[in-house]
């Protein structure tokens, strides 16, 4: 990069930073003065159109949220269970699987999809929670989730011995607020035949 135009590069990246984390972003113009006006409208948004060409327009990688998101809207279409309780309590296995170094090992695709097939069970223990929709959607058999799933759950029923962590989370989740989804029943085990296509 040409030492001159490194002002700009820097600006240009503060305006796709705002653009992408802000609600109302600051206007190119704003940028320009910013500068002092040593660049114009045109060169901030042809170095804006570098950089995001340069990265690809890769500029975040999926979470287990965005990837949960869409399985449990589709999860929800199959599923008799009060509104948002579903929802929330995928949410909370989700939450766990952040402050658990094991957990690193799955992608967050895997663990989204573990998270609403162990909700799906324990709201509705007697019904199979996975089905042909949630295999289309997720791209996942239900023996793939076995290994995630099982972490999960032994978070949820112990907390990995109770660390400060799991505690905090368990508490916000056993708000009203969260349908007190942390204190749903946790059966002591899962049965090997839910894991099966």
């Amino acid at each position: 990069m040409n030492r001159q135009r490194l002002q700009l590069l820097g600006v240009s990246c503060m305006m796709i930073a705002a653009k992408y984390e802000e609600i109302c972003s600051p206007k190119v113009e704003e940028f320009c003065y910013v500068t002092d006006d040593t660049y114009s409208k045109e060169q901030m948004l042809e170095m804006e159109s570098s950089v995001l060409n340069f990265l690809k327009f890769e500029m975040t990688a999926p979470t287990t949220r965005c990837f949960l998101r869409r399985f449990i809207t589709v999860a929800q279409q199959t599923c008799e269970v009060p509104l948002m309780q579903l929802e929330y309590l995928a949410d909370y296995l989700a939450e766990l699987s952040l402050i658990e170094y094991d957990m690193l090992k799955h992608t967050p695709s895997l663990i989204a999809a573990s998270a609403a097939f162990l909700a799906k069970y324990i709201l509705l223990p007697s019904e199979k929670p996975w089905n042909s929709m949630l295999r289309h959607y997720t791209g996942y058999q239900e023996s793939e989730l076995r290994e995630c799933v099982k972490g999960l759950h032994l978070l949820y029923c112990n907390g990995y011995h109770n660390s400060p962590s799991i505690t905090a989370i368990r508490e916000k989740y056993s708000e009203h607020k969260f349908k007190f989804v942390a204190k749903k029943y946790c059966p002591p085990s899962i049965p090997v035949e839910v894991f099966h296509n």
